[in-house]
């Protein structure tokens, strides 16, 4: 069985089309790099399979059945947003807060309830920050501490939303590192998004490439290429291949670093880890 399918799918968001006849699967216990510039439908995506946001044609299937609002079998890191409301949450109550669907106020936790927050801060080596404020922790911290979200109740899919911006490359890797660790001791799915390349290679197994309203999904020496890149950016790309990394260039810009400079002034936060 597949863990994602989209079939002929046609997605859209405040009236204007991101997606149009996408057809592809992901397959269970599938890493998958979930890339594209700005506007190209990466969160579009991942909320229709949590979901969120209904296709206006084609179908979705989500682990063999259609998505649906507050699945526990999916596990979801959203985009990092500032939330002084809660930074004085200790990092263990940030984490109990989703417990049994729970987003606002803190749930009553029984036994069961307090060894399921606790595995899951173990198994993102996030044990040491349970009883620190979040105001006291660092991005890449946080980012372990959404993690750990993610994974209350043992989900067999688990989304990744832009878990990168604003961390360092160092850190990036670790984020990388303990993302592809999980997946494999769990045996689940993971949509990565990310908005380059270079910090997933030698992690997932497949990318998913977006751009132009249009979906591409193979290995990285399949889809990072400069015919099928051209396509999704709509304009010539050349891949350029150098010492292991790879850029996506067009007329000497660096498409997938330069096309996100503005995104990441406005986000700044936290880089060390």
């Amino acid at each position: 069985m597949n863990a994602v399918e989209f079939s002929d799918v046609t997605l859209a968001v405040g009236g204007r089309t991101v997606l149009v006849g996408a057809s592809f699967a992901v397959r269970e216990r599938e890493f998958v790099g979930v890339l594209g510039p700005n506007g190209s439908g990466k969160t579009t995506i991942l909320r229709a399979v949590l979901g969120l946001l209904m296709p206006w044609r084609g179908s979705i299937r989500v682990l063999g059945r259609p998505p649906s609002r507050g699945d526990p079998t999916i596990g979801y890191l959203p985009q990092v947003r500032s939330n002084r409301a809660g930074m004085q949450l200790s990092g263990w109550d940030f984490v109990a807060a989703v417990h049994r669907g729970h987003r606002l106020g803190l749930p009553f936790l029984d036994a069961v309830g307090r060894r399921e927050i606790a595995r899951a801060l173990d198994r993102v080596g996030a044990a040491d920050l349970a009883r620190r404020p979040l105001a006291e922790t660092s991005g890449g911290e946080r980012q372990r501490l959404l993690l750990a979200q993610a994974l209350v109740g043992r989900p067999r899919l688990l989304l990744l939303d832009e878990p990168l911006i604003s961390l360092d490359p160092h850190h990036q890797a670790a984020v990388v590192a303990l993302a592809r660790s999980v997946q494999e001791e769990l045996g689940i799915t993971v949509l990565f998004s990310a908005h380059e390349i270079n910090p997933l290679l030698g992690a997932i197994d497949r990318v998913l490439y977006l751009g132009q309203r249009q979906a591409a999904l193979g290995t990285v020496e399949e889809v990072i290429t400069g015919p099928v890149l051209s396509r999704l950016y709509g304009m010539a790309i050349d891949v350029v291949h150098l010492h292991g990394r790879i850029f996506v260039m067009s007329e000497g810009q660096d498409m997938e670093r330069d096309a996100h400079r503005h995104y990441e002034a406005h986000h700044a936060g936290p880089s060390h880890a």
